[in-house]
This record gives structure tokens, C-alpha cells and sequence, in this order.
């Protein structure tokens, strides 16, 4: 497989990924009303890491010191993110939470100049800022509130576990499987969440989990948000620029709304559709704008 085909199908399934994520703010919304947060964190990495350490048990086994390690800090940042992020689900609106998540979009070439000192393009800064700024115009619409409020600071914190998340993650692929790697930080993810969901939510809802709408809830959450979702992401993130990963992965808003539109009944304002625009604009610049510079050299 040559570099351009790589490139081609990595980006089309962190695109997917997104999409995937996309409609678990749907899932999440509504699983809410019958289970708590870090216990509904608990199931998801339980299924995910469930599946993938029992494919990839021999490779577990022969891993070394290091590769856990690397598992337990990725599992670490992202027990942190979703943790920041479910929570603060609960003390603002979807939209604000879905935009302020993807604080990580910008933060991604931030850290990225900071851990290597090797600052990045000044088209990195602007598509970043341009896909920002129109996740901000769709994901907030025209009825939001602008205040700030506990939950809008929790989500900001999710947004710098994600791009520290990303950052490290690209990082670490570097030298192991990065299918072997998501097993390992789904593991270490659903350790964290059983540890602490009796401190965060109670005792373990025994009665809501077999209600099967929760069920079925659990399960898409567990098997193609989490599993699916950070398998295509992790392995883009061995292949593409993570800056640019990051990009594509600021779809995961468009798709939200697409979603809600579908599903939810809601409305695409004109302030909504600006900010499609801009994120659509955002992405293609970050394509073509390294190949320009090729060209003038």
C-alpha cells in the first residue's frame, strides 16, 4: 500500500470515527436519565477493552514493561476527558459541551510546539482556529446561553485531557501496535471508572442495567463509540499528522448536529450553517496548503 492510499483510507476512518461519536451524544443524552456518568464510562471500556484484550491476549502477554506503562498514562488521560466531559454534560447545554470539547482541536498543535519545540506552520494555527470558531457558530446555534457556568469550565478540562490524550498517543504509536495500545488504555480506563463510580454516582445501578434500552444504549457505546471509534483514531494517528487528525476529528461536532437534525427534530439556523462552512473550509485548506508550499520550494 503506497503513502497516498494510506493517507486516503486512515482519513476516511478517523471521518468515520468522528461520525460515530457524532451520534453517541444522542446515546449519551439520553442514557443519562437512567444511569450515572462514570458508571456508564465503567460498562463502555468493560465491553471495548473486553473485546480487544480477548483478540489480542497473546500480545498483551508478550508486551514489555514500557508498552503498559504507555497503556496505563493513555488510559489515565482518557479516564480524565470523558470523566470532565460526561460530567459537565450534566451542568451545561449539549451543544456548549460538544464545542468546548473541541478545545483540543487548537490545543493539538500547541502541545505538539511545546513537547518538541518544532513550531508548527502558521496555516496549522488558522484552519485550527477556523474549524474552532465554526464548531462554535454550529454547535451553539442561536438559543444557548452564553454564560459560563461549572459545567462549561469541567469541559474545558476534558478538552485539555483530549489533546494531551492525542499528543501522546501519536507519541507512543511510535513503538507499539496501536490496536495492542487502545486495548491496554480501555483496560486501564475501566479500571479507573470501577474504582471511582461508587464515589461519583452510588452504588452499582443493578435495576437500570437491564432495562434494555440501556442495554442496547451500552452497547453502541461500548462497541462502536469506544471500541470501533479509537481503534480507526489510534491507528490514524500512526499514519497522518496528528494536527490534522485532530481536524478531521472536529467533525465529530458536524456530525452531532447532523444527528440531532435527523433524530431530535432540531433546526439548522443560518449561524449553524456558517460554521459548517468554515469547518469545511478549515480541512481542505490544511490539505492543500502543505502541498502549495511543496510546489514553492
Amino acid at each position: 500500500m503506497n503513502n497516498q492510499t494510506r493517507f486516503v483510507l486512515c482519513s476516511v476512518g478517523v471521518l468515520l470515527a468522528a461520525a460515530i461519536w457524532g451520534f453517541a451524544f444522542v446515546v449519551v443524552k439520553d442514557s443519562l436519565d437512567y444511569i450515572g456518568p462514570v458508571w456508564m464510562m465503567a460498562f463502555r471500556f468493560t465491553i471495548a477493552s473486553g473485546f480487544l484484550c480477548a483478540v489480542f491476549f497473546k500480545s498483551l502477554v508478550k508486551l514489555g514493561k514500557g508498552g503498559w506503562i504507555h497503556g496505563a498514562v493513555l488510559g489515565f488521560y482518557l479516564f480524565a476527558a470523558y470523566l470532565f466531559q460526561t460530567i459537565g454534560c450534566n451542568y451545561t447545554t449539549a451543544g456548549k459541551n460538544a464545542f468546548l470539547t473541541t478545545i483540543y482541536v487548537f490545543l493539538v498543535p500547541v502541545l505538539i510546539w511545546i513537547f518538541t519545540r518544532k513550531r508548527p506552520q502558521w496555516y496549522v494555527f488558522l484552519c485550527a482556529i477556523m474549524s474552532v470558531v465554526g464548531i462554535g457558530l454550529l454547535a451553539l446555534g442561536s438559543n444557548d446561553s452564553a454564560m459560563i457556568n461549572i459545567g462549561d469550565v469541567l469541559t474545558l478540562i476534558c478538552g485539555i485531557f483530549y489533546a494531551v490524550h492525542i499528543y501522546f498517543t501519536a507519541k507512543y504509536n511510535e513503538e507499539h501496535n496501536p490496536v495492542v495500545l487502545t486495548a491496554l488504555q480501555f483496560l486501564f480506563a475501566a479500571i479507573f471508572s470501577w474504582i471511582l463510580a461508587p464515589f461519583f454516582d452510588g452504588p452499582m445501578p443493578v435495576e437500570q442495567i437491564t432495562n434494555g434500552r440501556v442495554i442496547i444504549s451500552m452497547l453502541y457505546l461500548g462497541v462502536f463509540s469506544t471500541l470501533v471509534a479509537f481503534v480507526l483514531q489510534n491507528v490514524g494517528l500512526k499514519y497522518l499528522p496528528s494536527a490534522w487528525t485532530s481536524l478531521l476529528m472536529s467533525f465529530e461536532s458536524v456530525f452531532g448536529v447532523l444527528f440531532g437534525l435527523i433524530v431530535l427534530g432540531e433546526h439548522l439556523t443560518v449561524r449553524m450553517t456558517i460554521g459548517c462552512a468554515l469547518i469545511f473550509i478549515a480541512v481542505v485548506l490544511a490539505q492543500i496548503l502543505p502541498d502549495l508550499k511543496k510546489n514553492e520550494v
